[in-house]
């Protein structure tokens, strides 16, 4: 179902380089997950087929896959590859036909015809086509695009919103109308600039799609792709219709954020610091009574923990709880006064009290 691609799409990111070692780890990383597929790079890539030959004794059922344009001459570089899928990437928009391509519709068609038939003599068995710029292309011509690629012997079509212009309704709308026509897998590769990756690929995926490209932490051109860590989580944790080893995903969304020098928002989903911390008053109390009135999932699920902290935002109970959690004892009609020190305290540090700052507040009311 998955089709990561954080060592292609993701290493295209700016500024972002990762080293041999890195890759390595990385890819442990996912297939400790548990990812169908593994998209390692493209053709012509530097280190991309040391990687295979160092990948391919441990990648066990994950199939393992490189992406190329649609030229002979690179498919023939990637045919000779020692990876199970190939991923060809063209695009169909008017737009890329002419200012890119310097060609037509008819054009492309005869070429992708003749790629994608080239890779099959070749002995590639399973060929992925990516139609690149769905979102601004021509409906009727992309499904024609698609099943061409079909009767040429292709495996798979890849959907590309190349800018994330679609939203899920219309990504659903896409992938009925491809799923309805085609024989063959249908795959998507939905980008982020307007925040709707991750929703696209669900939906899509949820709509019938056979696979999703996705990085971790959503990393590659721009501002991104879906997600691995939230996909992977939803399918697994809430659907409960996969399943994907979600325990050490924070860690390795972490190696890929020091990787490729991108800080992870404390808010991130599935991947933050601070998702499961709390000092609001109603929510820290009723999370130390029934975790599940103000948390989707379990900490553990995710290899995460749980935070309550007092401070200015904390009211009697949870001051109290505090209290108890570290084994203190307080006068109840004192508490009041407490509580005040601490979100006095709490306002002038600008965060939440330590045990420690909380004890000595403790003795000192």
């Amino acid at each position: 179902m998955l089709i990561d691609t954080t060592l292609r799409e993701g290493a295209q990111l700016f500024g972002a380089y990762f080293s041999m070692k890195e890759k390595e780890a990385i890819i442990r990383g996912l297939l400790e997950l548990g990812v169908e597929e593994l998209e390692l790079g493209w053709v012509g890539q530097n280190g991309l087929e040391e990687l295979i030959r160092r990948v391919r004794p441990f990648a066990g059922a994950t199939r393992i896959s490189a992406w190329t344009p649609c030229r002979d001459g690179d498919i023939r570089t990637a045919a000779a590859l020692n990876v199970d899928r190939i991923n060809i990437g063209v695009p169909v928009s008017d737009l890329h036909l002419k200012n890119r391509l310097h060609t037509n519709r008819e054009g492309l068609l005869e070429r992708l015809a003749g790629t994608v038939l080239s890779a099959v003599l070749l002995g590639v068995e399973y060929v992925s086509v990516g139609l690149e710029d769905i979102s601004r292309a021509d409906p009727e011509f992309s499904l024609t695009a698609a099943m061409l690629a079909q009767d040429m012997g292709a495996s798979r079509v890849r959907l590309s919103d190349s800018l994330g212009l679609l939203t899920p309704s219309e990504t659903k709308k896409m992938i009925t109308s491809f799923k309805e026509n085609l024989e063959i897998d249908v795959a998507v590769h939905c980008h982020n600039d307007f925040g709707m990756a991750t929703a696209n690929a669900i939906t899509a995926l949820a709509s019938g799609a056979d696979y999703a490209d996705v990085s971790v932490l959503g990393i590659g051109e721009r501002s991104g792709i879906a997600a691995t860590e939230e996909v992977a989580a939803y399918f697994t944790i809430k659907e409960e219709s996969h399943g994907y080893q979600t325990q050490g995903i924070r860690q390795l969304c972490h190696q890929v954020a020091e990787a490729a020098g991108v800080p992870i928002p404390r808010t991130k989903a599935i991947a933050g610091k601070d998702i499961f911390s709390c000092e609001s008053g109603i929510h820290a109390h009723a999370l130390s009574k029934s975790p599940d009135l103000f948390e989707p999932f379990s900490p553990k699920t995710i290899g995460a923990d749980r935070t309550l902290a007092v401070g200015g935002k904390s009211g009697r109970a949870a001051v109290a709880h505090a209290l108890d959690k570290n084994g203190l004892e307080y006068p109840e009609r004192e508490l009041p006064q407490l509580v005040s020190a601490v979100r006095k305290l709490a306002w002038q540090l600008e965060r939440p009290l330590t045990s420690l700052e909380l004890s000595e507040l403790a003795k000192r009311n």
